[in-house]
C-alpha cells in the first residue's frame, strides 16, 4: 500500500504577492464535513501558499463565520458513514439545510470553491453540486494516455480551454495544468469549462475504491469536465474534480518517494493556475 503524506517543504515564496501580507481577502477552508483536506493537514501547502500571496486563511468550524468569509473552500467532504469505508453506498456529506445555506450564501455574493476528488468524495458531494447544476460521476477519471504518463490538461491536447483563469486576465497565462487521478462532472450550460475531457477518457466506477475488475462499470467522458467556473446570482462558483493539484504531497511505495501536487516536476504551472483561480474568485469586479 502506498503511504501518502503532506509535503510542506516545497511551498515556494512568492516574490510579487497579489496582496499585502494579511491584508488580502479572507479564505475559509471547510472543516464541518469530515473533510479529507483541512487547513492544517493535507491542505497545509494550499493555505501556506495563499498566505504568502497575502490572503488571510482560516478554518470554517461554523456557518456563523460565513459573513466574515470572502472565499469558502470545500475540499473532499465525506459522510461519517464512509470514513475508512470507501465502498458503495456513498452517503451525502451535506444535509438539505447545509445545501440551502451555501446556495443562498453564494446567490447573495459569496465565493465558493468546491473540490470533490475520486470516489467516495465525488459521490458525497454530488447533492451539493446538483444544487448549482453540476453532476459528478462517482468514480475515477482516467485520461486516455500512455501508461505511466501524467494527467495533463493542455491547450496542445485540447483539454485545457482558454478562459479568464488561463489567458492572463487574472495572473499569468497558463497553457497546461496537471492533475492526479480525480473525478469528473457534467456542467450546466452557463458554466465556463476549464479542464475538459475528450472522447476515450473514462470514469471507472468500482464498488470499492481502487478495486478495479474486468466488469467495473465505465463511462466515456466526452463532454465532461474536471474544472469549471461560473457566476451564480451575485456570487461566484468554481468546481474541480481533483484536489492534489492544489496542494503538495509525497507518495511512498515500493518504488520510492514521489511528489504529487504542485510540488511535482510534472506540474510546473499548477501554482500559477491556483493563484489565478483564487484571484478570480476573490475579485469584486470582473476585469475587462
Amino acid at each position: 500500500m502506498a503511504q501518502q503524506e503532506v509535503d510542506t517543504t516545497l511551498v515556494p515564496q512568492i516574490t510579487t504577492p497579489f496582496f499585502k501580507k494579511d491584508e488580502g481577502p479572507t479564505v475559509f477552508i471547510d472543516e464541518l464535513h469530515n473533510n479529507f483536506h483541512t487547513k492544517e493537514d493535507r491542505f497545509k501547502p494550499f493555505s501556506t501558499l495563499l498566505e504568502r500571496d497575502g490572503y488571510q486563511v482560516k478554518s470554517l468550524t461554523t456557518y456563523k463565520l460565513l459573513h466574515k468569509t470572502d472565499v469558502l473552500v470545500i475540499s473532499n467532504a465525506i459522510n461519517s458513514q464512509n470514513l475508512r469505508n470507501w465502498q458503495q453506498p456513498i452517503y451525502d456529506a451535506f444535509s438539505s439545510e447545509d445545501i440551502q445555506t451555501l446556495k443562498t450564501w453564494v446567490e447573495q455574493g459569496g465565493r465558493l470553491l468546491i473540490i470533490a476528488d475520486h470516489m467516495p468524495f465525488s459521490g458525497a458531494t454530488n447533492t451539493l453540486a446538483n444544487a448549482f447544476g453540476f453532476d459528478f460521476c462517482d468514480g475515477f477519471a482516467q485520461l486516455s494516455k500512455p501508461e505511466g504518463a501524467s494527467d495533463i490538461f493542455s491547450e496542445e491536447n485540447n483539454r485545457l480551454l482558454v478562459s479568464k483563469i488561463t489567458d492572463g486576465t487574472y495572473g499569468k497565462s497558463i497553457h497546461s495544468v496537471t492533475t492526479f487521478m480525480g473525478s469528473s462532472f457534467q456542467k450546466p450550460e452557463k458554466a465556463i469549462g476549464i479542464l475538459k475531457f475528450k472522447k476515450g477518457d473514462v470514469c471507472e466506477q468500482p464498488e470499492i475504491a481502487w478495486q478495479f475488475e474486468d466488469d467495473t462499470p465505465s463511462k466515456d467522458l466526452e463532454d465532461s469536465y474536471q474544472g469549471a467556473i461560473m457566476n451564480f446570482g451575485k456570487g461566484k462558483l468554481a468546481v474541480f474534480g481533483e484536489a492534489a493539484q492544489f496542494t503538495a504531497q509525497t507518495i511512498t511505495n515500493e518504488d520510492g518517494v514521489f511528489h504529487v501536487g504542485f510540488n511535482s516536476e510534472t506540474a510546473p504551472n499548477n501554482i500559477d493556475f491556483l493563484r489565478n483561480l483564487m484571484l478570480w474568485l476573490s475579485a469584486s469586479e470582473s476585469k475587462k
